[in-house]
């Protein structure tokens, strides 16, 4: 298998080979809209490395980094949607998580009237 075939979606938008709406760059994450978003606001923040495939194992891994994400995903929240936001993190395929590369979604606006599970 190439490593083109190996690359998740995200690795992919990292290394501009995917587009994507990005709406905020630091030297370790990348934050962008999602193609099929769920709530008014609906920004996924993703770290720049594939090391860590679920929210766990970057909690074990690298907190710094995690911490990093969470700041990221505040700032976002404060732009665009006057701070109040849901932050998700699936983990595991029973869990809803579809890509293998860990990743957080910025929920955000009047969620009233979204399809967000509870």
């Amino acid at each position: 298998m190439s490593d083109a075939a190996e690359k998740s979606v995200f690795s992919r938008i990292v290394d501009r080979e995917i587009p994507a709406d990005i709406v905020a760059e630091t030297e370790t994450l990348i934050a962008f809209r999602d193609i099929q978003p769920q709530a008014p606001v609906h920004v996924l923040v993703v770290p720049k490395t594939a090391e860590h495939r679920n929210v766990s194992e970057l909690a074990k891994g690298d907190p710094a980094l995690l911490a990093e994400l969470i700041g990221l995903a505040q700032d976002i929240a404060d732009r665009e949607c006057g701070g109040e936001f849901r932050l998700v993190f699936n983990t595991g395929e029973r869990g809803g998580q579809t890509i293998f590369h860990v990743h957080a979604h910025v929920l955000g606006g009047d969620l009233s009237e979204a399809s967000l599970g509870q």
